[in-house]
């Protein structure tokens, strides 16, 4: 449990110094952002992931 504790503190600050530098991130005006472009191959990957899911719980039920 005390290792746990000599950890957390340099973690914790790291955390918030991250959190600080994104904040500063945001002083240069932002352009619009770009429509968005789908070919839709990003609906096709996600399809296969699915199906790739499926069949490998079949195969785990089926042995």
């Amino acid at each position: 449990m005390r290792t746990v504790n000599i950890f957390a503190l340099p973690l914790l600050a790291l955390f918030i110094m991250a959190i600080s530098r994104l904040a500063q991130a945001q002083d240069l005006p932002l352009s619009p952002a770009p429509p968005p472009t789908s070919d839709g191959t990003a609906i096709d990957q996600g399809i296969a992931y699915i199906l790739m899911v499926v069949a490998l719980g079949i195969t785990y039920m089926i042995h």
